[in-house]
């Protein structure tokens, strides 16, 4: 009986550590986006270098990426995406409800969000901070200075208790208008309506370089008051549709890693390294454990890009916008991105 228990046992191990080859499970998600041959994809109703549509309604931006990257992996044409655009307040109840398949809107992956949404972030592809932006005025440097300022926010968003947390910390005060969309935020900022407007730094930026009058009459003030670690999200209870999502994200920042870019991707598929031969498809299949084939990493990086491309054509030197990565430059560069291994 010993001998016996001593087989089943080794059995088991073995099954265990043979599991990263068994095809996963279709989750209700996948079947759904293959059934109807669309991803649905929830992103911001108009943020520059994140998710903007032009006159014809064709949408680009760093989320919009991400969104294009799923779908190449999972259906074989990056162009099969309908964007719905969501503001603060409805993004979550959005995804709660099933009527988008991921949200990929700037959304801080936080304790309350994880925890008590129903929702599970699948990643960080975005690492930003709270900050204010004012209309320049002698010897205001700090935001420690706008005691019993009138201060901008956007509703359905963290920043407002962050701003709280800020005004507690430092024995300082604001009178708070908060407005249902960024928009409102804007123009009433832009009209001096609002002493300071509160959001992420680089929205604040983009704000600065592309909306404001007179770009220069305006600055950022140095205080960043909180960790903004933006990224995509699912609902929770479907485990493969959450891993899919996650490792569409591993793959678009392990290709800038590799070295892996749209133009380059089909001769290093010739290549003798074992990690590009695996991720090109040519090699082990790491698909099957996602439920996909061996070439959905490939077209991610052959229709959309890896990382470092989308951030350079959206927000970095090859946009308008001409942001530094700063955090979002791989660990390799003294960044946050750090990819986690496709093996």
């Amino acid at each position: 009986m010993m001998k016996l228990a001593q087989k089943i046992l080794t059995g088991s191990i073995v099954a265990m550590a043979l599991g990263a080859v068994t095809p996963a499970m279709a989750g209700k998600v996948l079947d759904g986006v293959k059934q109807r041959d669309q991803l649905v994809c929830g992103v911001h109703t108009g943020r520059a270098g994140f998710a903007q549509a032009d006159g014809n309604g064709k949408w680009s931006g760093l989320d919009v990426d991400f969104c294009r990257a799923v779908a190449a992996a999972v259906l074989g044409d990056a162009n099969k995406v309908k964007f719905v655009p969501t503001s603060g307040q409805t993004r979550i109840t959005a995804l709660q409800s099933g009527e988008i398949d991921v949200l990929a809107r700037n959304t801080t992956f936080n304790f309350t969000r994880d925890t008590s949404l129903g929702l599970i972030w699948t990643g960080i592809n975005f690492y930003d901070g709270q900050a204010f932006i004012v209309k320049k005025r002698p010897n205001l440097k700090s935001a420690k200075q706008l005691d019993k300022a009138t201060v901008c926010i956007d509703a359905g968003t963290s920043t407002e208790r962050n701003l709280q947390d800020f005004a507690r910390n430092n024995k300082i005060s604001f009178k708070t208008v908060v407005f249902d969309n960024a928009e409102g935020s804007k123009q009433a900022f832009a009209s001096g309506r609002c002493q300071a407007y509160t959001g992420d730094y680089t929205a604040l930026a983009i704000l600065r370089a592309t909306d404001l009058p007179n770009p220069d009459d305006y600055e950022l003030l140095p205080e960043i008051i909180s960790k903004e670690p933006v990224g995509p999200a699912v609902r929770r209870g479907d485990e493969e549709w959450f891993t899919i999502v996650r490792w569409t994200l591993q793959a678009m920042q392990g290709a800038e890693e590799l070295g892996l870019t749209q133009e380059n991707i089909d001769a290093k598929a010739k290549s003798d390294d074992v990690a590009i031969k695996r991720f090109t498809g040519n090699g082990d299949d790491i698909g099957k454990s996602l439920g996909l084939d061996k070439k959905w990493a490939y077209r991610i990086v052959k229709q959309v890009g890896n990382y470092g491309e989308s951030f350079a054509r959206n927000l970095g030197e090859q946009s308008p916008l001409k942001l530094d990565r700063g955090m979002n430059r791989l660990y390799t560069e003294g960044g946050l991105v750090y990819p986690l291994p496709l093996q």
